[in-house]
């Protein structure tokens, strides 16, 4: 199926014969570097990964458009041959690309959606049509990457962990010709590796206060990293925003003459929460354009601050309809409703109550704190709670008060992790209050255990590689085969 009813005549489309070919048949030609699919993950762990460094500058030496653009075209510029939206923000953008992902396959559409980070595999990243990457075709890929990667490696410039992945996302969506790709961006965006594309939309999510020692101390310095994404002409879709970042958005839009709509105003949309004996308690949205019509919408994730989310993944799809996608409204709601997303708002364990979510800022356990009221009873909320030192972690202990009757710390697996008696100290000090300290996971999920009923309820956030250890620790064990 086309991407577009209408005829495609854009300068970013690069046709096949003039997109480096020589390069393309070296990179297939080249003999495989990796045997197996272990050996090749392995190189891909030993590059530069920015997720993991605990000390790190954000400038255009670490994070290099340039480097990113030469890796790329020794690829033949598989990003020029696919259409795309890209979506920041500093939360919500995995959940807002993966509704607007689910409603576009629903009307037929083949589409491609790069998240990050993971949860539990690597696979999650790159998905098309809800289907991850296969152990094969990422082996292969690596494969293919890995003459460029050596060939820059030795110019002195080594491609990043972020920056490989990024690339065989964008060479993986077009070798399986995607109709539209969903990107979203890692971190910030001005500087992102995903910020090489010129999407048919723009979208950017809730800003708030997060990375504070790479993109800047105040909401406008961060907005303006994110604002980095938006390009001439391009529409770009956001939520209501604190002042100050609207302020710059509104300011790049300006800068580059691009479209700015923001749900809620320029967009009729609203929400309410409610309960019914169907569906139990949910989050209801209306949402109206003169090309599109959803009311009393019922959004498929919990909590209001995933209402927002479904209003801007709509104003995106509705900026699609408008530039010629054939888009039923139906479809979309039916692919709405079957969106889920690992490690947000995900009970794992039910004697006790586990809960994990993905949370990692302070907005984000805020948020989580009032879906958690909302959507779930319970007699006492113990948070086992870990993060990383790059985080707003006062801002993040603060919100935490507010909604825990007991709070563990512990650590993840990240070298960035916190250490818990760090973590204690800081929450004793903002607010006086009790708490204990776990050296790992799983004593803190021993310490929990002992100390609630089935009436209470466990929920272990702060951050990706926390939740990730605690769907491993959870995840059904295969039955052992009978000799």
């Amino acid at each position: 199926m086309n991407a577009t009813t209408k005829k495609i005549d854009k300068k970013k489309t690069v046709s096949s014969k003039k997109a480096a070919p020589a390069a393309v048949a070296a990179v297939k030609r080249s003999a495989k570097a990796f045997r197996t699919y272990e050996q090749a993950l392995q190189y891909l762990f030993t590059t530069t990964d920015y997720e993991k460094q605990q000390r790190l500058r954000y400038n255009v030496t670490t994070f290099n458009l340039d480097r990113m653009n030469a890796l790329l075209k020794g690829l033949g510029d598989p990003h020029k041959k696919i259409k795309c939206v890209h979506i920041a923000g500093t939360k919500g953008k995995g959940s807002t690309a993966t509704m607007l992902a689910k409603m576009m396959e629903a009307n037929g559409y083949k589409v491609g959606l790069y998240t990050s980070p993971h949860v539990t595999t690597l696979h999650e990243r790159i998905v098309i049509n809800s289907t991850m990457i296969s152990r094969k075709e990422l082996h292969d890929l690596i494969n293919r990457i890995h003459p460029i990667t050596e060939k820059l490696r030795h110019q002195g410039d080594e491609p990043t962990f972020f920056e490989l992945f990024t690339a065989m996302a964008f060479l993986y969506f077009c070798d399986n010709k995607v109709d539209l790709a969903v990107i979203e961006t890692g971190l910030g965006g001005r500087l992102d590796s995903t910020n090489v594309v010129l999407p048919e939309v723009v979208g950017i999510t809730s800003i708030s206060m997060d990375h504070m020692n790479l993109l800047g101390n105040s909401l406008d310095d961060i907005a303006r990293e994110k604002a980095g994404i938006i390009k001439k002409g391009v529409p770009v879709v956001t939520v209501q925003q604190d002042p100050a970042a609207m302020k710059v958005l509104k300011k790049q839009a300006v800068t580059v003459k691009a479209p700015l709509i923001v749900t809620g105003k320029d967009v009729d949309f609203s929400y309410r929460f409610e309960s019914s004996r169907e569906h139990g308690p949910h989050t209801r949205i209306c949402l109206t354009t003169p090309s599109s019509r959803f009311e009393h919408l019922r959004v498929p994730l919990p909590g209001e601050h995933q209402a927002i989310n479904c209003g801007l993944a709509l104003a995106m799809l509705d900026q699609l309809k408008s530039q010629g996608y054939a888009i039923d409204d139906q479809k979309a709601v039916a692919g709405l409703q079957s969106v889920s997303m690992p490690g947000r708002m995900e009970m794992i364990y039910n004697d006790p109550r586990i809960l994990v979510d993905a949370a990692h800022n302070a907005a984000s356990i805020r948020a989580l704190i009032a879906a958690i009221g909302q959507h779930i009873p319970y007699d006492s909320l113990v948070f086992i709670f870990g993060c990383n030192a790059d985080k707003d972690v006062r801002g993040m202990l603060t919100e935490l008060q507010y909604g825990a009757d007991k709070v563990i710390f512990t650590r993840s697996n990240s070298p960035k992790a916190v250490l818990p008696m760090d973590l204690a100290e800081m929450y004793t000090d903002i607010c006086g209050k009790m708490c204990q300290t776990a050296l790992s996971l799983r004593e803190a999920v021993r310490i929990a255990k002992s100390a609630v009923t089935r009436e209470d309820l466990v929920c272990i956030t702060g951050s990706f590689y926390l939740v990730g250890q605690a769907k491993e620790m959870f995840a059904p064990q295969p039955e052992m085969a009978h000799s």
